[in-house]
């Protein structure tokens, strides 16, 4: 088949097919062959344009310009987490299964594994595309990509971080664990009421265009300065974004302190969260936008949560910082 013919027939049945279920003919045209596979990804279009998550690689770069909702479900047998898309307005009705993590005990430390396949949640898999560490009271948290997040980045030295064989996110590319974020919760002494309090420091992720970056670029909380942790793989020449907790309203008939959720959170917990920007260089004062909700959580049954975000942040940084909620910070709450 000519180049040209097959590209104009990838290219519609990419138009048509544009929000899932339907989408994975976009993403069958793609496993006919390399042939194929090189005009299809050369067609798709990133997140932060098109607000559609195609390929695993789209789970790590920009998401949307407006917030996309998705769900995480919990097994506490099993300490699973499963993120999937929202593919109806109903709470967690139906969705795409996106992402899934396992949580560890490592001597003082809890890891969170987090994979592209349900079954095998394992750093050994070729499945897997990052990590989630915690110190030993579970108030700060590492996360560590398998892939490098820039060139010449080097892996963690730690005896966990020896390179496995990640092959579904970057082939071209041996996989370990790179330093991409932190989250530190802030301890709570006075015992105040509320929602728990975060600061969260991470890289902004990379757009596939160059377009896509510019655009992302005018919204990212992103500061040029050394990382504040020590040993830090970060970097000061890097894009950071800095984001911290949208602060709570108090609601005089309640009487409770209350946030926004606009339908999505049902179910009143301190697990529950929206996280805005809290830095931006491009302002005078350096203040981040406190209204715009970049990452919101929430609970909405036993074992179901509603996970909604947007560019700057990509689906893996969300997954990640949603899964330090869970678990118990009795310093923080």
């Amino acid at each position: 088949m000519l180049p040209e013919l097959l590209r104009d027939i990838i290219e519609r049945v990419e138009e048509s097919e544009d929000h899932w279920p339907r989408r994975r003919d976009v993403v069958a045209c793609a496993c006919v062959c390399k042939r194929w596979r090189e005009i299809t990804t050369a067609i798709i279009r990133p997140p932060c344009e098109t607000g559609n998550l195609t390929f695993p690689s789209n789970l790590k770069q920009l998401g949307p310009r407006e917030l996309l909702q998705c769900f995480i479900k919990r097994n506490k047998k099993t300490s699973t987490f499963y993120l999937y898309l929202g593919l109806t307005q109903g709470l967690g009705e139906q969705g795409k299964f996106l992402l899934a993590a396992r949580r560890y005990r490592r001597g003082p430390h809890t890891e969170y594994i987090i994979s592209l396949n349900a079954d095998d949640l394992s750093q050994g898999s070729n499945a897997y595309v990052g990590k989630l560490r915690s110190d030993f009271l579970g108030t700060n948290f590492t996360i560590y990509d398998s892939q490098p997040p820039f060139e010449g980045a080097k892996a963690s030295s730690s005896r966990a971080s020896r390179r496995f064989a990640s092959k579904q996110i970057s082939p071209q590319v041996p996989a370990g664990n790179f330093e991409v974020g932190h989250i530190a919760y802030k301890f709570n002494l006075l015992k105040s009421r509320g929602p728990r309090r975060m600061i969260c420091t991470l890289q902004c992720p990379s757009s596939t265009t160059k377009k896509g970056g510019e655009e992302a670029a005018a919204t990212a909380t992103a500061i040029k300065e050394p990382h504040p942790h020590k040993g830090s793989d970060l970097g000061s020449s890097l894009k950071m974004m800095v984001l911290g907790n949208k602060a709570p309203r108090w609601h005089e008939h309640l009487q409770c302190w209350c946030l926004n959720f606009h339908g999505r959170v049902t179910v009143a917990s301190v697990k529950n969260f929206q996280l805005v920007g809290s830095v931006d260089p491009s302002r005078p004062d350096g203040v981040g936008d406190d209204e715009t909700v970049l990452l919101q959580f929430g609970k909405v049954g036993d074992d179901l949560f509603t996970m909604d975000y947007r560019q700057p942040l990509s689906a893996f940084q969300a997954f990640a910082i949603c899964l330090t909620s869970f678990g118990t910070k009795f310093a923080c709450e």
